[in-house]
């Protein structure tokens, strides 16, 4: 074949590209597992932490046996508060972010989305449930640590995609912030459960935290997030079930 003519460059071309994109698709499908194996024990990370377990230093094989080690039982529950599904924890069975997107929509009302919305309970009484919701530049979620009474919180992780550097970031880079909601209250029943306050919140108000200094945005989306969650599980928390087996 005359390698200068046209219909050889287009032919070869073709070829080159099906081989490259079948090579690109076989190493995506040869490391799928492998990436998922990572976002699930970052997730579960993310839950030890907000319960106040330290995880720095695990790896994911240790990060699992470590949730293993402590969760009870965990279960989704409908706008009601009623119980859907036991999820798997022999299997170490947990929510991922892109699920709670879905549950996002549902908890918003979109037709043909009924919400099932995980709840983890740890052996200590501690009940875990996620918050997820859009930042400045993109989602934020995180997860929740509450105390067996069921109002003060115990802990709080927060995550994102792609919050500015130094600002909005501070919602998972900075220590402090999340320190904040250590002892703090959910008010079950108001209009607004929990607040993060641009300027500082009221002294006398144990159910609100410092928002982020220059990070209002950002500040804005995690309250709406946190708020809009607890409101979708308040009718389970009002049941007060968090902390005995149904």
């Amino acid at each position: 074949m005359d390698t200068n003519n046209n219909i050889y460059t287009v032919v070869y071309t073709a070829i080159i590209v099906v081989v490259v994109a079948g090579i690109l698709a076989a190493a995506a499908t040869f490391l799928k597992p492998s990436q998922q194996a990572n976002i699930k024990a970052e997730t579960i990370s993310q839950m030890l932490q907000a319960a106040q377990f330290e995880t720095a230093g695990l790896n994911n094989v240790q990060k699992l046996d470590k949730y293993a080690e402590e969760i009870d039982r965990a279960f989704t529950v409908d706008a009601s508060g009623a119980k859907v599904r036991d999820l798997d924890v022999s299997r170490k069975g947990i929510e991922l972010v892109d699920n709670l997107k879905a549950q996002n929509y549902a908890i918003a009302g979109k037709p043909g989305n009924e919400p099932q919305l995980p709840v983890y309970i740890l052996k200590n009484g501690v009940t875990i449930v996620p918050v997820y919701g859009a930042g400045l530049w993109g989602p934020v979620w995180g997860y929740l640590a509450i105390e067996p009474d069921g109002c003060t919180i115990k802990g709080a992780y927060f995550d994102h995609e792609s919050e500015t550097a130094g600002l909005g970031s501070r919602i998972k880079d900075d220590p402090a912030f999340r320190a904040q909601f250590v002892g703090r209250r959910i008010a079950w029943g108001d209009e607004k459960q929990f607040a993060i306050v641009k300027g500082g919140a009221p002294e006398d108000q144990d159910n609100a935290i410092d928002a982020i200094t220059g990070a209002t945005m950002t500040s804005k989306g995690l309250d709406a997030a946190i708020n809009t969650w607890l409101a979708a599980y308040e009718p389970y928390f009002a049941a007060g079930n968090n902390a005995e087996e149904e």
